[in-house]
C-alpha cells in the first residue's frame, strides 16, 4: 500500500467537521510535522476527549517480546472490574476494567459484541453481569469479534460451549486466528473455530435490531467497527463500536496508512448516517465506568454516552492526527 498524502491538521479538522475529504497538501516529514499532529491532537480532544491523546505517545517501533506480553496481560486482567451497567435501553455493559464487552438486547435474543479475554472472565463478567442486569446469557445468538486478538476472542469458546452462539468475525482476521497470531498468551482462550465471516458493508438481523458491520483496519488487517440504533426512552441514536484503537504493530507504515484512511471514511459515515454514540472496546478510551456512574447517579439527566455528531467526528479525528504523528515518528 502506498503511503497517504498528508494532511494540514487545520484544513483536516475543517474538512472531518463537514464529513468531506481534506485537500492534501505534501509535506515531509520531520519533528515539526509530528509536533504540528499531536498539538492538532490536543486541541481536537480539549477536556472531554483527553484519553484519546494517549495515542499520540511514541509507539514503540518493535512489536514486545512474549514475557512483556505476558506481563502486559495479566497486569490487566488484574484489576478490579468495573460494575456491569445500563447505557441504553438496549446495550449494555458487561466488560472488565481494561476490556469492553457490549450486550445489545434485541427483540429476538442478544448481540454481544467481544468476548472478553477467557472463560473465567465470560462466566463472571458477561454471564455474571447479563445476570444482575436481568438479562438472560442463553439469549446470546451472536458474539461479535471486533478483531482477533485475544482479549475480545478469549471467553468466546466458552459461551459457545454453553449457548451456541454464531460467531462472527471479518475473513481477514479469521485468517489470520487460524495461521499466525499476532499476539498470544497463555492468559487468554483459544480463538474460537471459523464461522460468520464478514466483509465491509455486510450485517446481521436478529429480531427489531440490524448491525451493520464496517471495515477499519490498522489495529489488526481486518478489525471491523459495529453500526447500530441505540434506544433511549423515545428517541433512537446511532452507535458505533470503534472496533481496535492502539498502535501496537511496531513501525508499519501501511497499517498507520489504512488507520488514517479508516477514521476519515467513518467520520464521513458518522454525518451520513447521524452516528451520535461513540463506543470503544477499551472503556479507558470512551470513558464508560465513569458515564454509567453518572447514569446511576442521575438517571433521568442528558445520557452522557450521546456525544452529539460533531463530537463522533471530532474523536474519530483525533485518533486520525495520533496516526499521523506516529506516521510520521516512524518516518524519519
Amino acid at each position: 500500500m502506498k503511503n497517504l498524502p498528508r494532511f494540514a491538521p487545520l484544513a483536516l479538522a475543517a474538512a472531518l467537521a463537514g464529513g468531506v475529504p481534506a485537500p492534501a497538501l505534501a509535506q515531509t516529514p520531520s519533528q515539526a510535522t509530528v509536533a504540528a499532529h499531536v498539538e492538532e491532537a490536543k486541541r481536537l480532544a480539549g477536556e472531554d476527549l483527553k484519553a484519546l491523546t494517549g495515542l499520540c505517545a511514541p509507539a514503540p517501533a518493535a512489536r514486545p517480546s512474549q514475557a512483556e506480553v505476558d506481563n502486559g496481560i495479566a497486569a490487566q486482567i488484574a484489576r478490579t472490574p468495573p460494575e456491569p451497567g445500563k447505557a441504553f435501553d438496549n446495550l449494555y455493559f458487561v466488560g472488565s476494567a481494561w476490556v469492553s464487552a457490549w450486550a445489545i438486547k434485541t427483540s429476538d435474543g442478544i448481540i454481544l459484541i467481544d468476548a472478553l479475554n477467557n472463560a473465567l472472565e465470560a462466566g463472571s463478567l458477561i454471564e455474571g453481569g447479563m445476570r444482575k442486569l436481568g438479562l438472560d446469557p442463553a439469549q446470546i445468538k451472536y458474539v461479535v469479534v471486533t478483531h482477533g486478538h485475544g482479549d475480545h476472542y478469549g471467553g468466546a469458546n466458552y459461551l459457545v460451549g454453553k449457548y451456541h452462539p454464531r460467531i462472527v468475525m471479518s475473513e481477514l482476521d479469521w485468517k489470520m486466528t487460524e495461521t499466525r497470531l499476532e499476539f498470544a498468551s497463555a492468559a487468554w482462550g483459544a480463538p474460537p473455530k471459523r464461522d460468520i465471516a464478514v466483509a465491509d458493508g455486510d450485517s446481521i438481523t436478529l429480531g427489531d435490531t440490524r448491525v451493520a458491520f464496517h471495515l477499519t483496519p490498522g489495529h489488526t488487517l481486518g478489525t471491523v467497527s459495529p453500526v447500530f440504533d441505540v434506544k433511549s426512552g423515545s428517541a433512537t441514536h446511532r452507535a458505533m463500536v470503534w472496533g481496535g484503537t492502539a498502535f501496537n504493530f511496531g513501525n508499519n507504515i501501511p497499517r498507520l496508512g489504512s488507520y488514517i484512511d479508516a477514521t476519515g471514511r467513518m467520520s464521513t459515515l458518522a454525518q451520513q448516517q447521524n452516528v451520535d454514540v461513540l463506543l470503544s472496546n477499551h472503556p479507558g478510551y470512551d470513558g464508560t465506568v465513569a458515564k454509567l456512574d453518572a447514569l446511576r447517579k442521575q438517571p433521568a439527566a442528558a445520557n452522557p454516552f450521546v456525544l452529539g455528531v460533531p463530537t463522533v467526528q471530532r474523536s474519530l479525528a483525533v485518533m486520525r492526527e495520533c496516526a499521523l504523528a506516529t506516521r510520521d515518528r516512524f518516518s524519519l
